[in-house]
C-alpha cells in the first residue's frame, strides 16, 4: 500500500491576489493536485481568482463543484463523497491542496471536507494555512476597525429574524454580519429604523471585477448589493460619540 500524500487546506482570500501566507505558497508549489472549489451556482471559482500571479501548472488543478444548500443531509452526503474524490489522490501517494475562500476554518466549507476526510482515512498528514477572512478583508478595505479598546464584538451568520439580529445588535458594540443572502432587504431595513445605518459599512465580493463597499448603508440599494460572498459590518454607535 501507498504510503498517503500530505493534505493541506489553504486560505487564499478574499481580496486582492496576494492574500496568501508565504509558508501556502511553498505547500501549493509542493502540491500534485490542488482542489478549486467552485459553486454549482458560479461559472469561475472565485479561489482560483485570488491565486492570480502565482504560477500553477495547470494540469495540478482541478475543479471541485460544492453545493449552496442549507438541507444538512443532503450536504453531509456532498462533503463524503468531495472528501472520497480527494482520498483518491491521497492514497495513492499525491500530495493534495485544497483551496478556501477566506480563512480556512472560519465558516467554511473546508471544515466539512477535513472531517470527512480524517473520517476516510484517520492516519492521514495533514496541515491547515489560516487565511484572511471577509470581514477582515473589509475593514481593512474600508479603514473600519473591526474593535477598538474594550469594544465587545460579534460574528455570526445572519439570523432569520430581525428581533434576533436587533437583541445581538443592542448587546455588542459592533457585529460582524455574515451569510446574509435573502435576508439582506429585512437587515437593511432593520439598521435604518435602528438610526445606524449611517455608521455601518457593507463589502461583496472584495478584490474582484464586480466589488461592491460601501462605509454608509443608508441608501444601499438591497437589490444591487445582493449576492454571495457579502459581508456587513454593523457598528451600535458611531466612533465619535464613543470617544467623547
Amino acid at each position: 500500500m501507498s504510503k498517503l500524500g500530505t493534505f493541506w487546506g489553504i486560505g487564499v482570500g478574499p481580496g486582492p491576489a496576494g492574500y496568501i501566507p508565504l509558508a501556502a505558497v511553498e505547500a501549493l508549489q509542493q502540491a500534485d493536485v490542488i482542489f478549486a472549489p467552485r459553486a454549482t451556482t458560479s461559472e469561475k471559482s472565485v479561489a482560483l481568482q485570488c491565486l492570480a500571479g502565482i504560477s500553477i501548472a495547470p494540469e495540478r488543478m482541478r475543479e471541485i463543484e460544492f453545493l449552496m444548500e442549507s438541507d444538512r443531509s443532503l450536504l453531509s452526503d456532498h462533503y463524503t463523497q468531495l472528501a472520497e474524490t480527494i482520498a483518491l489522490e491521497l492514497r495513492a501517494g499525491r500530495n493534495v491542496a485544497y483551496l478556501t475562500i477566506g480563512d480556512s476554518l472560519t465558516y467554511s466549507t473546508y471544515g466539512y471536507i477535513l472531517a470527512a476526510l480524517q473520517a476516510l482515512l484517520p492516519q492521514l498528514p495533514q496541515r491547515t494555512f489560516p487565511g484572511i477572512t471577509s470581514y477582515a478583508a473589509a475593514a481593512a478595505a474600508m479603514g473600519w476597525p473591526l474593535g477598538e479598546g474594550k469594544e465587545r464584538t460579534l460574528i455570526l451568520p445572519c439570523p432569520e429574524h430581525a428581533a434576533e439580529l436587533r437583541t445581538d445588535i443592542e448587546s455588542h458594540d459592533i457585529v460582524v454580519l455574515m451569510k446574509i443572502g435573502k435576508r439582506l432587504p429585512w437587515v437593511l431595513d432593520l439598521l435604518r429604523d435602528m438610526g445606524i445605518s449611517d455608521h455601518c459599512a457593507f463589502a461583496r465580493r472584495i478584490g474582484l471585477a464586480d466589488a461592491l463597499l460601501s462605509t454608509d448603508v443608508g441608501n444601499l440599494s438591497a437589490s444591487a448589493a445582493n449576492g454571495y460572498l457579502s459581508t456587513l459590518l454593523i457598528r451600535k454607535h458611531p466612533r465619535e460619540q464613543r470617544h467623547s
